[in-house]
């Protein structure tokens, strides 16, 4: 072996400065990822009024599990190191030990890191699906195999989508295609939603949030946009054989864009709504009531 020379030691030491600068350098590069928990938007400037309320929750949620876990790890580790079998020891530990007071922690300690984590849960999903506060804007979401129809209530017009084909084709532009979701930035916009055949799930990544679509029942939440952008939405409930191309845009506007849109829609024909008397739940229950008459 070679001895540890001064100059050894000198490259030893760049070594391990080159390293941990480049490891400073690509937390400092991430570090605005890392406060999110690694999810889309930007904490100075959230994209809804509710994505704040979740990036807290989840970031508290991960570290709470992380430390968690580094606690557990490091006591297996511990009793691996210090309970390890020794050289010539051949005899056999004890196989039976009470220690009331730490089995007592066993369970109490547990229980009460659940409930903490329920309380906060609770008090944050309660907050995001409260839709007691009057909105400025109501928009019906429709799922269907596999597309989208929006009905803006309010507005009496609507937007209806078919199903994308040819969405793993590269260059064909299937998402831009699709149907597009129009909201006004800075006002609150409450969303029902409904499905005309088997379950869906109204997801847009960026806002953090999704809702199941059930038929027979009918879903709701309510948020306000903030950033004036183009957003991409999917369902997010596995949903038959196209599944995957069931995507949708999302244009996030001015109050003068979203007029003209809408005066849009209604100069193609596009005026009052689609009803739910198309979906297969209406079908049904017609072709139902006939076989009783």
């Amino acid at each position: 072996m070679h001895p540890d020379t001064p100059r050894r030691k000198r490259r030893t030491a760049l070594r391990m400065a080159g390293l941990a600068a480049v490891v400073a350098v690509a937390l400092s590069g991430c570090s605005a990822e890392v406060q999110r928990g690694w999810l889309p938007g930007n904490s100075d400037n959230e994209i809804t009024d509710q994505t704040g309320r979740i990036v807290n929750l989840w970031v508290g949620s991960w570290i709470a599990a992380l430390i968690v876990g580094l606690i557990t790890w490091g006591l297996m580790l511990w009793c691996v190191a210090v309970y390890r079998k020794r050289k010539d020891d051949n005899v056999l530990p004890v196989q039976l030990r009470y220690h009331v007071p730490l089995e007592f922690m066993y369970v109490v300690l547990p229980i009460v890191m659940v409930g903490v984590l329920f309380y906060y849960t609770n008090r944050d999903v309660t907050a995001i699906q409260d839709t007691s506060t009057p909105t400025k804007n109501h928009v019906e979401v429709i799922g269907k195999q596999w597309s989208w129809d929006f009905n803006y209530l309010d507005d009496d017009a609507y937007e209806t989508g078919q199903h994308a084909q040819d969405v793993g084709a590269a260059g064909t532009g299937v998402l831009k295609d699709q149907v597009t979701l129009w909201l006004p930035v800075n006002e609150s916009t409450r969303f029902t939603l409904e499905s005309r055949d088997v379950i869906h799930s109204f997801w847009v990544p960026a806002f953090l949030y999704k809702m199941d679509m059930i038929p027979g029942k009918t879903n709701s939440f309510q948020l306000t946009p903030k950033v004036i952008g183009n957003y991409e939405g999917k369902c997010a409930e596995l949903c038959g054989e196209y599944h995957s191309s069931m995507l949708f845009n999302v244009n996030v506007v001015s109050r003068e864009d979203y007029d003209k849109h809408i005066a849009e829609l209604k100069a193609k024909g596009q005026e009052g709504s689609l009803g739910l008397e198309y979906s297969r739940l209406q079908d049904l229950e017609s072709a139902t009531q006939e076989g009783n008459d």
